[in-house]
């Protein structure tokens, strides 16, 4: 009876091991996904078959979003991801169906000059910004804005990154002003056109990302060249568009600027500010939506931060999706470098899980919750 009974006890013993041992790696694989989803990247190819890396990181749950690009910057080449419709429209669908959770795809298309979709590669003509604040008709960007968003939903893009939020205070910006991006110099304008275009984007089911916070329109340097410094001359009105449409209930993505502000931190440039995120953004503006990083790999960033010590102060401040455009610099393990770092942070205490699962419940109600229709 007792070897009976000593038997029992070390099969219940091996099995409660096992159960638990079990609930750990289903714990570490719950949050390895999570962090996956704060991870979105650039790649080359015109299909998965020419990009087999972006499919195992896809798949694999490293990554949760792609961005889409019709030019090579690294190789000066116009061979990247979009040839054609009918092309684009079946590397999207691939994308989608190697990916076991919804899959964020991004493409920078706010019209005018700064368009991926071009007229010459078969897409409908765009027109800026600025074209559309001088009309300053809401009406005519809500149809501009719709023809892009009929375009978008077509190629099964689910992420805009525009409308453009930031305020024409230097028409000379080399990035901004001179590129015809901003709707205008007037906040209020500038916010009754995002407004509109936000509206078309959603009515089509299509993510925006209210861009660059928190205001790059003052500046006269070009942050993907190096350290972009705004403090003489940003103003607190560049939050305007901001908080109007946050007080109208904006709840999607907003991406951060690179910019240094000595004025709102005198550390820190806004994607790695926990003053500008948290404290402006959330705290003080009320943002319950997601934060997206503007590319990583921007010199504004990369040239003065190492890899782990950006991504863990992007955490620490309140970025809920860290981009790697892969477009400044091409590196096809960029993923899994993010992936690790990230992994090893929270596996060592310095960045927590609490902080992992607030960006990840951010991302997936975002995704799993209807668009609203107007803002």
């Amino acid at each position: 009876m007792k070897k009976k009974a000593l038997l029992s006890l070390l099969v219940l013993l091996i099995t409660n091991i096992l159960s638990a041992c079990a609930s750990n790696q289903q714990a570490e694989d719950g949050i390895d996904a999570k962090i996956g989803r704060m991870i979105m990247v650039g790649f080359r190819g015109m299909s998965l078959e020419e990009a087999p890396w972006i499919s195992d990181d896809i798949a694999s749950k490293r990554i949760g979003g792609v961005i889409l690009f019709d030019y090579d910057v690294p190789s000066a080449s116009t061979t990247r991801n979009i040839a054609s419709p009918g092309q684009l429209a079946a590397l999207t669908r691939q994308l989608q169906e190697c990916s076991p959770e919804p899959l964020l795809i991004a493409i920078d298309q706010e019209g005018g000059r700064v368009s991926r979709l071009k007229p010459s590669r078969g897409f409908p003509e765009s027109v800026s910004a600025a074209h559309l604040g001088a009309v300053n008709d809401p009406d005519s960007t809500l149809q501009s804005a719709a023809t892009t968003a009929a375009t978008l939903q077509s190629m099964h893009i689910n992420l805009n990154f525009a409308p453009v939020a930031d305020v024409n205070i230097n028409p000379d910006n080399p990035v901004i002003g001179r590129l015809e991006r901003s709707f205008s110099s007037d906040p209020a304008i500038v916010a009754l056109h995002a407004a509109a275009t936000v509206q078309a984007m959603h009515e089509a089911g299509i993510h925006t990302a209210l861009k660059h916070f928190p205001g790059h329109g003052s500046s006269t340097t070009d942050t993907h060249k190096d350290f972009t410094d705004v403090t003489t001359t940003w103003t607190p009105k560049e939050l305007d568009p901001y908080r109007a449409l946050i007080k109208e209930g904006y709840r999607d993505f907003i991406m951060t600027a690179h910019v240094f502000n000595a004025q709102l931190d005198p550390d820190y440039p806004a994607t790695l500010s926990q003053k500008t995120i948290t404290g402006m953004l959330r705290d003080s503006l009320g943002f319950r939506g997601a934060v997206i990083s503007d590319d990583m790999q921007m010199q504004a960033i990369a040239a003065h931060y190492g890899l782990e010590t950006a991504i863990r102060l992007a955490l620490d401040a309140g970025v809920d999706i860290l981009l790697f455009a892969n477009n400044s610099t091409y590196d096809p393990d960029i993923g899994r470098k993010t992936f690790t770092i990230i992994k090893t942070l929270v596996d060592n205490g310095t960045i927590s899980r609490k902080r992992i699962e607030e960006s990840w419940e951010r991302i997936n109600t975002m995704q799993h919750n209807p668009l609203p229709a107007e803002q």
